[in-house]
């Protein structure tokens, strides 16, 4: 079933493509047509659908039958374009966070048929030839959102800001907290809280939280494996949902399935509000000027500060990339999380963040074996060995700068690894890079610490031209194939420049 608003969509582009082939102005077809230029304007970016008797004025006009131009077929030319408005492609994408609409992207391929329909239709190709899903261009989106506003949302802080003012002020300690939420949510949201049902399922028990709709009620069933720090997050999120009027949302903590992007977005405002709830942006301001202001980058510092605000560290180093920022104009910057399990030779990329542009490194090449000279992969070693001494909770923290070979940049890095609540012999990693521009270096002192040490990197082994890695997980078979093609192409170039 086609939506009404791709019927309109198509009926305009065809008065549209038949107008301007028949070299006709918009004051020529109204004229013809004894229609407005701005009714005529309306019906071609598919704003108004006319009523009989002006479809048989327009046809007549345009020296067309009146079932041609009411029927949805549009000229090959336009293949790729007709798929998308018959399907429900153009709804699915997300168009309106970049201040788009279906009709916009319609007008910009009947500007230019052949070539836009032909470079969709590849783009199209290149998704089905790669597995990209829907689900993945979401959450493409969802990070290209972040970039946009350097992951920093004011209103949300205010929120944030707003709510601990209120409830929060004079409390101090987690299960405080946590029974000033939960009588929120009861009275407040008519949220009520269940420690006990999930997590005893094996089925869920990787869930931290689940919202269950009841005929009179509804019910957050919180993973009674958490620890209360993770409960007052569940329930600081539940809280974002209500304060901010999000009612599109998924009903897990974690995505199960991906079904629309606004409740995707709204996830992740969510989530934002509850960080920002739980470590205030003013305080974390006064840790960056002390981190800033150190002739050293000290990692116990660091560590010290994450244990003050009883955060975790992935939590705390994420708020990190909404402060610098703002604060101290520094946005060139990237945040990654991979996770490893012990003892195996696979990493996986589980998030990823790039303001100011794509960083190296970054998850494009997930089919490739990361760089093992990263400080990301190097903490996991460091955290290995202590696990293998029974330090089974230990937290290990590292820093670098990852001179990359093939482009020269130069990123400062720190790293934390420590093992995954809940999921035994998996381990994580974070990491925060800096590009090492003229401001990171005016504005930090800390690069210059001889403590710190400088790392030759590069993205993959298979991109990877040094010859002395001892660390080389795979040969550089994608360098080899490039350096093949260039030869093959400067052969080719010497024999057709002798004839």
């Amino acid at each position: 079933m086609i939506r009404e608003e791709n019927i309109r969509l198509i009926f305009g582009l065809k008065v549209r493509m038949r107008r301007q082939e028949l070299k006709m102005s918009l004051s020529d077809l109204s004229k013809k047509s004894e229609m407005s230029v701005s009714y005529i304007n309306e019906i071609e970016k598919g704003k108004k659908y006319p009523k009989r008797s002006k479809i048989s004025a327009l046809a007549m006009a345009l020296g067309m039958t009146y079932d041609e131009l009411v029927s949805l077929k549009i000229s090959k030319k336009l293949g790729p374009l007709s798929d998308l408005l018959t399907s429900d492609i153009l709804h699915e994408l997300p168009l309106d966070v970049f201040g788009l609409e279906p009709r916009n992207l319609v007008e910009l391929m009947s500007g230019a048929p052949a070539k836009l329909s032909a470079f969709v239709n590849t783009i199209v190709e290149i998704s089905r030839n790669y597995a990209l899903t829907v689900e993945s261009l979401y959450f493409s989106v969802l990070r290209s959102y972040q970039e946009m506003h350097d992951n920093y949302f004011k209103e949300i802080e205010r929120a944030a800001d707003g709510f601990r003012e209120q409830y929060l002020q004079d409390k101090e300690g987690f299960e405080a907290y946590g029974t000033v939420l939960k009588q929120y949510l009861q009275e407040q949201c008519g949220v009520w809280i269940d420690e006990d049902t999930l997590g005893n399922d094996p089925a869920l028990g990787n869930l931290r939280s689940v919202l269950r709709v009841e005929k009179d009620k509804k019910v957050l069933l919180v993973n009674c494996h958490l620890n209360q720090r993770q409960k007052n997050f569940v329930m600081s999120r539940e809280v974002g949902y209500h304060l901010m009027g999000l009612s599109e949302r998924s009903m897990t903590y974690s995505w199960v399935r991906v079904n629309a992007f606004d409740a995707l977005l709204n996830d992740y405002k969510a989530t934002y509000f509850a960080g920002a709830l739980m470590l205030p942006e003013a305080l974390l301001v006064k840790d960056v000027e002390e981190l800033l202001a150190a002739k050293e980058f000290d990692s116990e510092l660091l560590l010290q500060m994450v244990q003050k605000h009883d955060a975790s560290p992935e939590t705390y180093i994420h708020r990190l990339t909404s402060i610098f920022p703002k604060y101290f104009g520094l946005n060139k910057l990237f945040f990654l999380r991979l996770d490893h399990m012990a003892g195996s030779n696979q990493y996986s990329l589980t998030k990823e963040l790039h303001l100011d542009g794509l960083h190296s490194p970054h998850g494009t090449v997930l089919s490739e074996h990361y760089c093992r000279r990263w400080v990301s992969l190097k903490v996991f070693q460091q955290l290995e060995e202590l696990q293998a001494q029974g330090k089974a909770d230990a937290i290990v923290t590292s820093t670098q700068i990852s001179k990359y070979i093939t482009s020269g940049k130069e990123y400062f890095c720190f790293s934390v690894a420590r093992p995954i609540p809940g999921k035994p012999g998996v381990n994580m990693s974070i990491t925060l890079g800096f590009d090492m521009n003229e401001s990171f270096k005016r504005k930090c002192n800390f690069w210059k610490s001889e403590k710190v040490k400088v790392e030759f990197v590069n993205e993959t082994c298979e991109r990877c031209p040094a010859t002395d890695c001892s660390v080389r997980a795979s040969e550089p078979v994608v360098l080899e194939r490039e350096r093949q093609e260039t030869e093959m192409r400067k052969a080719l170039d010497r024999l057709l420049s002798s004839e």
